[in-house]
């Protein structure tokens, strides 16, 4: 069977659509996405302007339609930290809904985690023992511990790469002084979370999710995508501390010219860097592994599961109630 994940993060919006049936692995079959930081259209009081819910519900449109015309059985439409944050987030869901038909599903920010793990747990496999994963999106930055196949402990703190780069780093290149009221902000933020992790017991695995991991791991020296997903893939502590120093001095337009480094991406990628090298340093793990898999593999392999011990689809308990499609209609 064809099934869609439509994902409204906060950097980007991306639809991916699989082949897919129980027992074998998901093979990607068609993506549609857009850059859209829903961050960057956050007004004074925390709403997402007029601009910002235009453009999505245009993407949204377009996601819809795409997944039709490709013939998806099934479609799971959510959305993380952008809007599950944003003061004005059940009205833009409403406006999603009324001017798409499209239930967007809002995940918060403990399932969010849990879901990655999830997907991180698959890949790696019972072999990997306890695992740790690391997650840094736009708006928020997830974590999850566990030696089952949902985590004992996940949790979520608001240092999305993009949401600290407009919050903290208002010049570019920033400020020394800046980026040193940065790296505090996040090792104060970071600090009572790590030992509420400590309490559950050391990972035999930590692994890395998300663009801003991969990105990091590249320009590292990391082989690069078009090498494929079997690639194994590490980041060191000591090597991110050395590629944060050197991108804090860089301007945006600079940083392009680094391997695996996207023009949406560009601005944000100091703030990422500094999340992990605070989160490997305070949890105390010289080196991070990078997984290909994550939320959307999740929740696709979440709902492949329960076609095997629920028979019909069924919304996911963990991640509540998902709008199903049996046979999309063209809009």
């Amino acid at each position: 069977m064809r099934l869609g994940v439509l994902d409204i993060g906060s950097n980007t919006v991306h639809l991916l659509l699989v082949d897919a049936h129980p027992g074998a692995r998901p093979v990607p079959f068609a993506s549609h996405k857009r850059p859209l930081s829903l961050v960057q259209y956050l007004d004074a009081d925390g709403n997402i302007t007029d601009e910002g819910q235009h453009e999505l519900t245009e993407f949204v449109l377009e996601a819809w339609e795409f997944a039709a015309r490709h013939k998806a059985d099934d479609l799971l439409a959510f959305c993380t930290s952008a809007i599950r944050e944003a003061t004005n987030g059940p009205a833009v869901l409403a406006r999603v809904k009324h001017e798409t038909t499209v239930t967007l599903q809002e995940l918060t920010g403990s399932e969010e985690a849990s879901m990655t793990f999830f997907a991180v747990r698959r890949w790696y496999g019972w072999g990997a023992g306890t695992v740790l994963n690391f997650d840094i999106g736009g708006g928020s930055f997830e974590m999850a511990l566990g030696q089952d196949e949902l985590p004992e402990l996940a949790t979520s703190v608001p240092l999305g790469a993009s949401r600290l780069t407009r919050d903290w780093l208002h010049e570019d290149p920033p400020s020394a002084k800046s980026v040193k009221e940065l790296r505090r902000y996040i090792r104060a933020t970071l600090k009572p979370v790590v030992r509420n992790f400590n309490e559950v017991g050391r990972a035999n695995v930590l692994a890395g999710t998300s663009k801003t991991f991969r990105s990091l791991a590249r320009i590292a020296g990391a082989a690069p995508s078009a090498a494929g997903p079997y690639v194994k893939r590490d980041l060191n502590r000591a090597d991110l501390g050395i590629w944060a120093q050197r991108i804090s001095a860089m301007k945006s337009e600079d940083r392009l010219h680094l391997p695996g480094v996207s023009e949406a991406r560009a601005h944000q990628l100091l703030a990422g860097a500094l999340v992990a090298e605070a989160a490997l340093e305070l949890f105390e793990y010289k080196k991070i592994k990078i997984c290909p898999w994550a939320l959307r593999e999740g929740l696709i392999l979440r709902r492949l599961d329960q076609l095997v011990f629920d028979g019909p689809l069924e919304p996911a308990p963990h991640v509540g109630v998902v709008q199903q499609a049996s046979a999309l209609p063209a809009r």
